[in-house]
């Protein structure tokens, strides 16, 4: 039976392990990189924000371009190549101190980030049973929640014991390892496009009908950039930064546990079963976050947080990807992840304003709010979705 086939191929498992060592580079430097330009740098929070907006600014104009580059390159020979690149990127940080320097790597790195990821996000679902997608696209998701996690306890233990150049250097040792692992990824299933065909339109650029699932996700992260870009920070001011990396522990566990069930909910009864309660655990999350004073609230938002973003988010990329053909997956996959770095980035950008102006606990209050402006859009995405079935 089509929905017995196996998700956990040789092929899956090589681009599960690839995207894990790409991310896990992205999230452990989000985490220490703010602590970086305050204590070593002596930078202010704006400026520490600014590195995670400058990253996702250059990934942001480049991504539009990753489906076309991916048809006319080949998949697999665009992954093997931006990693290199990226792996390059990653060894120099131990070279690079100053800010200025330091914020042109970032812009340079976002590039190779952004097609590497939009390469193996396609390849993966071209490698995914079309029955079990829900399933097979949101355990693949699953390597970047726990990049989410491992990459922020790797960079945050290191640079409690030891030194940021020991950071550097572990962070591309861990990547040198998941670029090996991108050698047994397969052939594509789609061959190249001839490169005579290269004109640009804007269908090359966009997969237009899943641009309302990602403007959904856009605001979702929005929101998750007061998480990503500043969680280091508040928790040193609130006394509990030595609880970071419990706190993504926790966030990983509970992802971990209910990601089985999440993906057959999906594929078995509907995004609405997942999606909406993950929206509501993911704003209680934040509003525990801001209002937190002791260890147990710190954690227990961790949960919530873990909770909702590990159901919603694969579950907004799947949509995306279900949204269109088959062939156009490329495409769909940067379309989703455009809008998605953008509301990374924007959100980086005016919660450093907010958190410098208002302090973090406002910040953290606004985050959930905008969290209720995504449950309104999906729903009434839903109900435009039902009026036209």
């Amino acid at each position: 039976m089509k929905n017995k086939e196996p998700i956990w191929t040789k092929a899956f498992i090589s681009l599960f392990a690839t995207n894990f060592s790409i991310f896990i580079i992205f999230y452990g430097l989000v985490a220490a990189l703010p602590l970086y330009a305050t204590d070593i740098l002596s930078r202010s929070d704006k400026d520490a924000g600014l590195l995670m907006t400058i990253f996702l600014i250059s990934a942001i104009i480049v991504r539009p371009f990753s489906g076309k580059i991916l048809d006319l390159a080949g998949k697999r020979k665009v992954l093997w190549t931006t990693l290199l690149l990226y792996l390059i990127c990653t060894a120099l940080y131990y070279f690079v101190q100053p800010f200025e320097a330091l914020l042109a790597l970032r812009l340079v790195q976002g590039i190779f980030f952004s097609i590497a990821t939009t390469a193996s996000g396609s390849l993966a679902a071209d490698n995914v049973p079309p029955a079990r997608r829900g399933a097979g696209l949101g355990y693949f998701v699953m390597s970047t929640n726990l990049a989410v996690v491992i990459g922020p306890f790797v960079t945050l233990t290191i640079i409690q014991f030891f030194t940021y150049d020991i950071m550097f250097l572990v962070l591309t040792a861990l990547l040198i390892l998941g670029a090996l692992t991108a050698l047994m990824i397969p052939a594509d299933k789609k061959p190249s496009t001839p490169l005579a065909k290269t004109k640009l339109t804007w269908n090359d650029l966009f997969e237009k009908k899943a641009l309302p699932v990602a403007l959904n996700a856009s605001i979702v992260a929005f929101s998750y950039a007061s998480v990503l870009s500043y969680l280091s920070i508040y928790s040193q001011q609130k006394g509990v930064l030595h609880l970071t990396s419990s706190f993504f522990a926790v966030f990983a566990l509970v992802m971990l546990v209910t990601r089985p069930f999440t993906g057959r909910i999906f594929d078995e009864k509907g995004a609405k079963y997942i999606i909406i309660p993950g929206l509501l655990s993911f704003f209680i999350g934040l509003v525990l976050l801001a209002l937190m004073n002791s260890p147990f609230l710190f954690l227990l938002s961790g949960a919530f947080i873990g909770l909702g973003y590990g159901a919603v988010v694969p579950s907004l990329q799947t949509l995306a990807i279900q949204s269109t053909k088959y062939e156009r997956s490329g495409y769909a996959t940067a379309t989703f992840f455009t809008l998605f770095d953008t509301g990374l980035a924007i959100g980086s950008f005016v919660l450093g304003i907010v958190a410098t102006q208002f302090g973090y606990q406002n910040l953290y209050l606004l985050s959930s709010a905008i969290v209720i402006v995504a449950l309104a859009l999906f729903i009434a995405l839903q109900k435009k979705k039902d009026r036209l079935a």
